[in-house]
């Protein structure tokens, strides 16, 4: 799969160059067209995922747990495939490799639906996986992009076992509404990074610079900086600055503006949006607890930090933020699959069920009990 991404670079481009041309006479956002982008140094790192990906351990079949209790019985809890998985998808083409070579590891069938945006490059993607060898059917990419097909896949639970969407709010909220089946899924990435009072402050101001533009048109992209109450003085002045000189735009508490004179004000709305721009809200807290009140009923349960050289507080926020992904001094940006090490992800998944945080390859397994005996019979 991976010597056939490669060897199909120049199609990929030919293909992408049509969407994006197509993307610019829609007027998609900078964000939009961004996530769309296949170039040759995405297109390696596309490969480089499925590679990765070969290399890792295959989970099916692995053994769990295992037991004797005293009726002699031998229980084993193993993982086995999910079965079917759909996937609906919009925007970023490389979901068709990474969901491709992710399910197919795991012995999964897959059925992708991606978005119009990115039709011309989904199709050429499938049709470079389809020369690799698979199975006939493994790997089946719907491809037309009408709305009705949509709802027709998410009423089919005799023949999927799991769907999983991955897009804006107004997708997932659809899918889980047409659902008969499991969904896996995230609504939004609203994540914070919290600067406490004992935090490195020039720690603090690259990790939210690289948190909110290292790419921000993404989940994992950093949208509400919070920061204690005793270093805002010296610290809000610095970051304003470094975040300016990537056009950042910054909206603040009635606090922050009055360190920061020349930024908007943030409204009650801006604290629950994720932004997926250049855009961040600033707010300052009078403590841990003020901070991690504000992520768990702000915040979308994805992926948040603090900022801090004790330990103490650290482990406290780690603890008591309620959300898939709690760092401490470590980019937002880490969310993910490939960062975790899993190669490529299926997803990030904000739900308590099955799966949390980034999927990799054991995300996408179930597991059943084999028992084996020589004739007991129950008394």
């Amino acid at each position: 799969m991976a010597t056939a991404i490669r060897e199909h670079t120049p199609k990929l481009l030919e293909a992408n160059a049509k969407d994006i041309a197509a993307g610019i006479e829609k007027g998609l956002s900078t964000a939009m067209l961004d996530r769309l982008k296949l170039d040759e140094k995405r297109i390696e790192a596309m490969a480089a995922g499925i590679d990765q990906v070969a290399t890792l351990p295959d989970p099916v079949g692995q053994i769990m747990d295992a037991w004797t209790p005293s009726s002699g019985i031998r229980i084993e809890q193993t993982r086995v495939p999910i079965g079917t998985i759909g996937i609906i998808y919009e925007s970023r083409p490389n979901v068709t490799a990474d969901a491709a070579v992710l399910c197919f590891k795991t012995g999964n069938a897959t059925i992708l639906r991606g978005g119009s945006e990115a039709i011309h490059s989904n199709r050429a993607i499938a049709e470079a996986l389809a020369t690799a060898g698979a199975p006939d059917h493994a790997i089946q990419l719907i491809p037309f992009t009408d709305r009705e097909s949509v709802s027709v896949l998410a009423g089919m639970d005799k023949w999927l076992d799991l769907i999983i969407p991955r897009g804006g709010k107004g997708l997932i909220e659809t899918v889980v509404s047409l659902a008969r089946m499991p969904v896996i899924k995230h609504y939004d990435g609203i994540c914070h990074l919290f600067t406490d009072a004992a935090a490195d402050l020039e720690m603090a101001i690259n990790l939210t610079v690289n948190s909110k533009t290292q790419k921000c048109g993404v989940c994992n992209a950093l949208e509400t900086l919070l920061v204690h109450r005793d270093i805002a003085r010296e610290f809000l002045p610095k970051v304003a600055a470094a975040l300016h000189a990537k056009n950042v735009e910054l909206r603040g508490c009635e606090q922050t503006r009055e360190i920061l004179t020349n930024i908007s004000a943030a409204t009650e709305e801006d604290w629950g949006t994720e932004y997926l721009d250049l855009i961040l809200s600033i707010k300052i807290v009078d403590s841990l607890e003020a901070a991690v009140s504000h992520i768990n009923e702000y915040g979308s349960h994805h992926t948040d930090v603090i900022v801090t050289r004790d330990e103490v507080t650290a482990e406290r926020f780690l603890r008591e933020v309620d959300s898939a992904c709690v760092f401490h001094n470590v980019s937002t940006r880490f969310a993910d699959g490939g960062e975790f090490g899993f190669g490529a992800e299926i997803g990030i998944s904000t739900d308590k069920l099955h799966a949390r945080g980034p999927m990799g390859l054991r995300e996408l397994t179930s597991y059943q009990y084999r028992v084996r005996g020589n004739g007991q019979v129950r008394g």
